[in-house]
């Protein structure tokens, strides 16, 4: 039936057969191969930047925190400050105060000194003894 020259025809256009599509098969291969390579590549790139950019943003947020620490010095030395100067205020408002009750008090005794006065010159100023001093200057 087959001959061996047939046989051999037959073998030989299947192995070219499976030649043409092992070819296909490792140019498929090595094109998802060039494909995965890129891939990996914008992965990779990708990944730079992003810890690029997790480095700055720790960068950042020591900054943040460096001028946090600063400003918080900054308003601890000003509230201290301002501090001072209400106790300060405070003080000379007491002083103020003292002042006051110094010359309220003062007020009140020369109120009292100005009535005893008063009364005692009014005692030496009857109108009696006006008149009998007139009375008796024209007797």
């Amino acid at each position: 039936m087959f001959n061996n020259q047939s046989k051999l025809e037959i073998l030989q256009s299947k192995v070219d057969i499976y030649e043409n599509l092992s070819h296909e098969m490792i140019q498929k291969i090595d094109t998802t191969a060039e494909k995965i390579s890129e891939s990996n590549q914008k992965i990779f790139n990708i990944l730079t930047k992003h810890d690029e950019r997790i480095d700055q943003g720790i960068k950042n947020d020591n900054l943040l925190l460096q001028i946090i620490t600063e400003l918080k010095s900054d308003n601890k030395i000003d509230h201290e400050k301002t501090s001072f100067r209400i106790e300060k205020l405070e003080e000379k408002l007491e002083d103020v105060v003292r002042v006051k009750w110094i010359v309220i008090g003062c007020g009140i005794i020369l109120g009292i000194f100005i009535t005893a006065f008063s009364t005692l010159i009014s005692g030496w100023w009857k109108p009696e003894v006006i008149d009998t001093t007139i009375q008796t200057q024209q007797k």
